[in-house]
């Protein structure tokens, strides 16, 4: 049975909650045990999942976060740097399967966070299971 830390930006609740969800779900149904941490925003995510991966205490990780484009640069940066840092630790050789969901507005941000509709957070912790079920088979 592999732990799995999901590490979650908690800015939107609703849509968190059920990107979590999704998650475990996920991982359970694997036959996994999730776990849950919360970091301040998108741009913590990154770090957090680095720190925790130096403990060995887990086997992948899931990155769970809602950025919605607003007025400003500001989404670019937090969506773009969150994004360049998960596939730096992907590149690394960490298990990450990234559900941080970057879009328009609210409304996208349901459908696509709903496990019962797109279910993005399902999605990222199998690929979170994905890449480590090849990081297994590429260690022996």
């Amino acid at each position: 049975m592999a732990k799995i830390l999901i590490v979650e930006a908690r800015f939107y609740e609703n849509f968190n909650d059920m990107l979590i969800d999704g998650a475990k779900a996920a991982i359970t149904a694997a036959g996994h045990e999730a776990e849950v941490l919360t970091v301040p925003g998108a741009l913590e995510i990154p770090g957090a999942i680095a720190l925790a991966a130096e403990t060995g205490e887990y086997d992948a990780f899931v990155a769970i976060g809602v950025v919605i484009r607003g007025e400003t640069y500001h989404f670019e940066i937090v969506a773009g740097e969150s994004a360049r840092a998960i596939m730096a630790l992907t590149m690394d050789g960490i298990a990450i399967g990234n559900g941080i969901l970057t879009v328009e507005n609210e409304a996208q941000a349901l459908v696509r966070a709903d496990p019962a509709q797109k279910n993005k957070g399902g999605e990222a912790a199998q690929a979170a299971l994905s890449l480590l079920s090849l990081a297994e088979r590429f260690d022996a």
